[in-house]
Order: C-alpha cells, then structure tokens, then sequence
C-alpha cells in the first residue's frame, strides 16, 4: 500500500459548483471537508486545479472553497464529464509531474468516477477523498465510489490525507494543519 507524500502530490476539484453543491445529499460535509482539504493543500504547497462543469449555467466554484485555494490554483471549463476529455486539464495535470492525484468532488459516480477512471488509464496513483465527494443519491454515491475502488482508485478520508501529508506531528505545517480539523 502507498501512502501520500505531499512532495508527489496534485489535489483536483471537481466541480463543486452552487447548483451542484444544492443538490447533494450531504452537501454541508462535501463543501465542509473540500475546504479543509484545500487549505491544507495551500499550507503544504500542493498544486491544485479545479474544474467547473458548464458555470455559465451551473455557477462557478462556491465561495468559502474559492477562497480557501491558493492563489496559483489553476481552473478549467469543462463540458465533458472525465476532466481529461478536456486537453487543457490534461495537459496541465500532465505538466505536474506528479503520480499522485487526490481527487474529490461531485457528482461522485459521474464526473469524478470518469475522470478517476481517466487518471487510472493515464498511470496516476489516484486517491478519492469519499468525504469530499457528494451526488444527489446517496445509492449514486455509493455506486461511484465502488465503481472507482473496483477500477483501481483508492478510497481515503480528508483526515487520511491530511495526516498521511504531514507523517509524524514534528512536521513543521503540524499544527497549522491539525487546527483545520479541530
């Protein structure tokens, strides 16, 4: 089993737009643990891209996530459900140089299991991160996250993450980190 290394890490958003956001099942946690796990990304310098399916009509990415990226962030239009359908996402996923994807957002078994399964083609290490992720079912959900297990991506936890990243509490971003849990 590989745990993360914050040094091989890409974090990718995807689409937790206010339209989208509405309609989740347990969409309090979904914006709740997507803002934790950015900020931790921005303290530890971990590159992000976030993508908006169609924000003319579904909105762009809600507020508190927004401002809790960093200011490098990259974000990317989509009309494709798999983010890598669109050769600037690729491309810039692909320029990293990183193996490791943390990958979350919604709607669970649509455009994150596409794109998971894209990623898992491609030869990424990809982690979903099952608390940041929401549908509008939770049987859709479910059924996206044990599709993705199924084809290879790695069920996590934001506290996963968040404390695999930091490995021991003599990191120097520890306490930073943790109070974001707290």
């Amino acid at each position: 089993m590989t745990l993360l290394n914050s040094n091989d890490s890409l974090v990718m958003i995807i689409d937790i737009q206010d339209k989208l956001l509405n309609a989740v099942f347990d969409k309090t946690t979904v914006a709740k643990k997507s803002e934790i796990i950015a900020k931790a990304a921005n303290i530890l310098g971990i590159p992000t891209i976030v993508t908006e399916q169609y924000p003319k009509g579904l909105g762009s990415t809600i507020t508190n996530l927004k401002e809790a990226l960093a200011e490098n962030t990259q974000y990317f239009e989509k009309t494709s459900f798999s983010a890598l359908e669109t050769a600037e996402i690729a491309n810039a996923v692909k320029n990293t140089e990183k193996k490791q994807v943390i990958l979350f957002g919604i709607e669970t078994h649509i455009c994150v299991s596409q794109t998971a399964n894209a990623l898992i083609e491609a030869g990424f290490e990809v982690y979903v991160v099952s608390d940041a992720c929401g549908s509008r079912a939770e049987s859709e959900y479910e059924a996206g996250l044990n599709r993705m297990k199924d084809n290879g991506a790695k069920i996590i936890t934001t506290e996963i993450a968040l404390f695999e990243w930091l490995r021991s509490a003599k990191h120097p971003n520890f306490k930073e980190v943790q109070t974001l849990i707290k």
